[in-house]
């Protein structure tokens, strides 16, 4: 019985021929011989990719966009055949190491002579790399190899290896796997001192981690996964992009069944797992690794800890990513004080929202040290916030944006100003490393607390706590002067609002609210006035709204190659007012449509403070249209920017097209819209432009107000500020009545001074 050919989203079709979305949607309409949907609904209908390979083919379409999404596309038709694409892996391995011409002929043979090649040079690599049982390619099928080959041969072997890992190695919350971002794990391995030769990652994932140390020079790389289709991406992926290296590889639990029993590296580069309860506390309750304290049951991450710490030599470098939580919570404390009486840990580093997995978590990291017999005391342990680093300069919002911090309601998807976070971390800890008894530290910043003083009864090592303590150690002058720089700038701001706050050009409309014909977006479409937009989504669970999308989408809209260097906006970006902060390495789509100055970005979820839609101005041009916003391109000859963005985002139309109760989707399809003269739409807009400008104002107010009384109020609680001698006098004055103050409210006075030292 044949097997169900795959079906495919009239996205996907578009780049399996090499066309514009828009291009399917015409077919779909004035091509009566197209093929019928197989599948899916109406609005979003799924197409047999066997029919629609044959039509493209009696039409001459034959060839698709890339090597790459052919080989996508026939994984997809040979998904029903029972062939594992993990195996496949070798396979990327063994060809990258063959030439453009081997690979040619490779790719011409006859199906039967094909197969058996292929599994003979996977036969030569098998060795390098964790493999579960013999690699067999009758069920895979010669149409894959053939892709692939053509693949690596075009395009590498590190794209086609992206591929196979979009269908077996999602990074998604299914899995629980997740990639660590690159630019943090340079971070990571940019904490080990030196340049360390032998280096293991013990939930090494798809090898970001050892691909870092790599980077810095590391010539013996060690990695073990739970999962074996990890282990297996891992080594071909370090196999390719460091050839230098000696690669070897793992398939086990790192702490029930260590690989690597008698290894010791110079380093230890580890993202472990968070929260897992089933480690193997039971089990493993007099394993000698436990040098610091049997690690409670809920404190798997001790165990991480000090299965690193057991791999070192005597004077290496751990550095672990783990969760904030574990650093003060009570069931860890014993492990923790004899980490720190003990002198392994050197240093915990608090990161800002958003850096990694999960975006809504400030994750730390644990910089540890093996103790080295004989060596010289530590006597104490550096503590870095780093959560309030800014997200990346170039914002809008005025110009104010670009001072928003992760730390006060962070967006979940705004990446870190990377290149300030690692400059600031690796500068702080290698001044620490330099001469640790002599550090000072940055107040607020980086402190360097004292192992005995760290040995209390809860045994805390949260960044915040102890480097909000060091605050006392600021100069009270330099603080004086930052708090008038402060309140300069609020009174600025303040009068601009007032400014901007006076504008007075609108009036009541009567006696009754005046009412008017609206039409869908969707109608205005359908009538060319304007145009949807949105980031196609991977995966299953978009491909539904990527097929509905497809029939909105003009030709030349989209940005195929979504280059690395252009930020993303995100909804989070249109909430807080700010630029385009989105990292692009976590935009997982082929297809980001490119903003354009006067787009109308509206979000599409409508949970959340802040405004919903704004026009894009000259600090949103070229960057990549996040997954979470929906882009409006309206015709300017009939519709005005500012009116459709004021309207678009207004309260009941965003209430009318949610649907949801937990999270509310907006449908950009149900907004409406007033049928208006384009006169008439441009007073609007000039109306909702002065309200854009009245929030983007109160904002920065707001903004600076809360950080001068941060100021102030440390200030005075920390020593370096003094209340005035007649601030008491002028307040009891003022309830009772008295002459009201004199310098008035725009004052410069100050009632506070520096404490004398």
């Amino acid at each position: 019985m044949s097997q169900p050919s795959a079906q495919v989203t009239a996205a996907e079709i578009s780049r399996i021929a090499g066309v514009t979305r828009a291009t399917v949607s015409n077919w779909r309409r004035r091509h009566d011989d197209f093929p019928a949907p197989s599948g899916g609904t109406d609005s979003s209908p799924l197409y047999d990719l066997e029919s629609v390979r044959a039509w493209l083919a009696s039409r001459g379409q034959v060839a698709a966009a890339s090597p790459s999404e052919e080989l996508r596309t026939t994984l997809r038709l040979h998904a029903q055949s029972g062939g594992g694409t993990s195996d496949l892996l070798l396979l990327v391995l063994a060809a990258a190491r063959r030439s453009p011409e081997e690979l040619t002929a490779a790719a011409l043979l006859p199906d039967p002579d094909l197969v058996s090649r292929a599994e003979r040079e996977v036969a030569t690599v098998a060795d390098t790399v964790p493999v579960a049982d013999a690699v067999r390619f009758e069920a895979v099928g010669a149409a894959v190899l053939r892709a692939l080959y053509v693949c690596v041969r075009d395009e590498g072997g590190q794209a086609a290896l992206g591929v196979l890992a979009e269908r077996e190695l999602e990074d998604s919350a299914a899995s629980g796997a997740y990639r660590t971002p690159e630019p943090l794990a340079d971070l990571l391995a940019g904490l080990i001192p030196g340049s360390p030769v032998r280096v293991l990652d013990p939930a090494c994932g798809s090898g970001t981690l050892l691909a870092a140390a790599a980077r810095r020079g590391a010539r013996e790389l060690y990695g073990q996964d739970t999962l074996p289709v990890q282990a297996q991406r891992s080594a071909v992926s370090l196999m390719l992009t460091a050839p230098r290296a000696e690669v070897t590889m793992r398939a086990a639990d790192s702490l029930r069944a260590d690989a690597f029993p008698g290894l010791v590296v110079d380093a230890v580069l580890c993202n472990p797992p968070f929260g897992v309860r089933d480690w193997g506390h039971d089990e493993l309750a007099y394993d000698p690794r436990w040098a610091y304290g049997v690690p409670p049951r809920a404190e798997s991450e001790l165990a991480w800890v000090q299965h690193a710490l057991a791999h070192l030599t005597p004077g290496g470098h751990a550095v672990l990513l783990l969760p904030p939580a574990m650093a003060g919570r009570a069931s860890g404390r014993r492990v923790r004080a004899e980490l720190v009486r003990g002198g392994a840990l050197r240093a915990v580093i608090a990161l800002p929202v958003g850096a990694s997995v999960p975006l809504h978590v400030g994750l730390q990291i644990w910089v540890l040290q093996r103790p080295e017999p004989g060596g010289p005391e530590r006597k104490s342990v550096l503590f870095v916030d780093a959560t309030e680093t800014s997200t990346p300069s170039g914002t809008g919002g005025g110009g104010t944006a670009g001072a928003t911090r992760a730390r006060g309601g962070g967006s979940r998807s705004a990446a870190p100003d990377w290149a300030e976070l690692t400059a600031r971390v690796l500068g702080v800890w290698r001044a620490f490393t330099e001469n640790p008894d002599a550090f000072e530290g940055e107040p607020g910043v980086a402190h360097a607390a004292g192992v005995v003083d760290l040995l209390d009864d809860v045994v805390d090592l949260t960044p915040a706590r102890l480097v909000r303590a060091s605050r006392a150690e600021v100069d009270p002058a330099e603080l004086s002067a930052e708090v008038d720089a402060a309140r300069r700038d609020l009174v600025k701001a303040a009068k601009s609002l007032a400014r901007t706050a006076a504008h007075e050009e609108w009036g009541s409309a009567g006696a009754a609210a005046r009412e008017w014909r609206t039409a869908t977006a969707s109608d205005l479409s359908r009538g060319g006035a304007l145009t949807f937009l949105r980031t196609a989504p991977e995966g299953a669970r978009g491909r539904a709204e990527e097929a509905e999308r497809a029939d909105l989408a003009e030709a030349g809209d989209a940005n195929p190659e979504a280059p690395a260097a252009r930020a993303v906006l995100t909804g989070s970006d249109i909430a807080r007012g700010s630029g385009p902060t989105g990292d692009p390495s976590e935009l997982r789509s082929a297809v980001a449509p490119v903003v354009a100055v006067g787009d109308v970005v509206v979000r599409a979820v409508a949970n959340g403070d802040g405004p919903m839609a704004r026009v894009a101005g000259e600090e949103d041009a070229g960057a990549l249209l996040g997954p979470h916003v929906h882009l409006f391109r309206p015709d300017p000859a009939r519709l005005d920017a500012w009116f459709l963005a004021g309207f678009l985002g207004a309260e009941e139309n965003i209430a009318g097209a949610s649907t949801g109760s937990t999270v509310l989707t907006v449908s950009p399809g149900r907004l409406r819209v007033p049928l208006l003269p384009l006169e008439e739409q441009r007073r609007y807009g000039e109306a909702f432009r002065h309200v854009h400008a009245l929030r983007a104002e109160a904002r920065r107010a707001t903004r600076l107000a809360e950080e001068t009384a941060r100021l102030l109020a440390g200030g005075l609680t920390g020593g370096q500020l003094l209340p005035g001698r007649d601030a008491a006098g002028r307040d009891t004055a003022g309830q009772d009545g008295g002459a009201a103050h004199p310098h008035g409210a725009d004052s410069r006075h100050s009632t506070y001074g520096p404490s004398s030292t």
